[in-house]
């Protein structure tokens, strides 16, 4: 569904390939986490947004995909086999409100920027804009959200999506569902299974 960093206002971000990504990440998405449920008790929902039909959209859903490996019990929508986008997108976001006893949602989605910010994640505060790189108009979604930079916004969206390398999402997937998964154990304060 793709969204678009040109006015949103970036917390954190870091390079993919930075060495201490995985670290600075975590700490971020942990400090995220704490900011927004004081208390512990409510419910962290990920809703990976995307589709497999773009391999520039398909970001979130190989994020939701790892992240069902990593973490069996946690609430997620959005998989490679059952993705979240524009048609759905309300419906699941009625599911989650009427199912869910004080939600923490936590997006995430692909996005264009400035060539110069290509592999870049971000973590930002508030609400993402699904399908605005496209100039759609969709529901916000998540009390924070994760955009990766995949490609340059501009003139025909649609096939730069199209031509977006599948090697620099799925790496860009792998830090963000590790990440994830590392500061969602040290939330809970559960045992979580080891990294393989």
């Amino acid at each position: 569904m793709l969204s678009s960093i040109a006015n949103s206002k970036i917390n954190f971000s870091f390079y993919y390939e930075d060495l201490f990504c995985f670290t600075k990440m975590e700490a971020s998405l942990g400090s995220m986490l704490s900011k927004h449920n004081k208390t512990g008790d409510r419910q962290i929902i990920y809703v990976c947004i995307g589709t497999d039909r773009a391999t520039g959209d398909c970001l979130g859903p190989l994020v939701g995909t790892r992240l069902k490996t990593l973490l069996p019990h946690a609430k997620l929508y959005g998989t490679l086999k059952d993705p979240v986008h524009a048609s759905n997108l309300q419906q699941i976001l009625t599911a989650i409100e009427n199912t869910s006893y004080k939600p923490l949602i936590i997006a995430v989605d692909a996005c264009l920027g400035k060539a110069e910010r290509i592999g870049f994640i971000n973590i930002n505060q508030g609400s993402l804009r699904p399908g605005s790189a496209l100039n759609r108009t969709l529901p916000a979604v998540g009390d924070f959200h994760i955009s990766g930079v995949v490609n340059t916004a501009g003139f025909l969206s649609h096939l730069v999506l199209q031509n977006t390398r599948l090697f620099l999402v799925d790496r860009m997937a792998e830090v963000i569902s590790k990440s994830l998964f590392l500061a969602h154990c040290k939330h809970q304060d559960s045992l979580c299974t080891p990294l393989l």
